[in-house]
């Protein structure tokens, strides 16, 4: 079998030199590339063609979750594995949602980490134990609440629920915007938190998930009641 081509983007010097030296010492690895932030890797990985990278999450002036996305939209068929020392779920559902095909921690051994690359280049994705544990739990607490406007309450503020009622309605964000005296840039900043809390990709699924919740019927209830009083 031919080797692995694994590229290393992080902007710890020590720590990539650190992994470039672990790695070359495993036969069925080859690495191919370095970078040290995520604009490098974008420039890189299309003239590399690696077959797995390993991203670091912190970095300027381009981050690990935009280099993933801008990466994947020019080789969707590259697995990316964010490296990384965060456990936030927000980095967490971020990456998945830009495209990265694994998720695990500095804190891995590297005999985990060689296991992680080779099951990487076969598509699998993977996960730390820790990681896994927590994305459980945010599944079993999803599954819990399902239906559950109360829940709903508890994650989004009252701006964030008026702008899904909107967005339910269809309205666009400029329409949003003037009815609540707001610009489009707050709407819009607004509607990524709403996304991000609801753990939701785009506006077509806000939609989705206002119906099935019943949102939309609750608020024509409460209009209609104070219309009535």
């Amino acid at each position: 079998m031919e080797p692995v081509r694994v590229m290393i983007v992080d902007d710890h010097t020590l720590f990539r030199a650190g992994l470039v030296g672990i790695l070359k010492e495993v036969p069925e690895i080859d690495v191919v590339g370095e970078a040290s932030n995520g604009q490098e890797a974008v420039a890189q990985a299309q003239e590399l063609m690696p077959d797995v990278i390993l991203m670091d999450l912190c970095m300027s002036p381009c981050d690990g979750l935009e280099a993933t996305r801008q990466i994947k939209k020019v080789m969707p068929y590259v697995n990316i594995v964010i490296l990384t020392a965060s456990e936030k779920d927000e980095d967490l559902f971020g990456a998945m949602k830009a495209g990265a095909r694994g998720y695990i921690l500095k804190t891995e051994t590297p005999e985990e980490l060689v296991s992680v690359i080779n099951f990487a280049a076969r598509g699998h994705v993977v996960i730390s134990p820790e990681i896994a544990e927590k994305l459980l739990l945010e599944f079993g607490t999803m599954a819990e609440n399902q239906g559950d406007a109360a829940a709903i309450d508890a994650k989004l503020t009252k701006r964030e629920k008026e702008i899904l009622l909107m967005v339910a309605e269809g309205l666009n964000n400029r329409e949003i915007g003037r009815r609540l005296f707001l610009s489009e840039g707050t709407i819009k900043t607004h509607l990524r938190n709403i996304l991000d809390k609801l753990h939701l990709r785009n506006r077509m699924e806000a939609v989705a998930f206002a119906a099935k919740q019943g949102l939309l019927e609750d608020e024509r209830k409460s209009q209609a009641m104070k219309l009535g009083s």
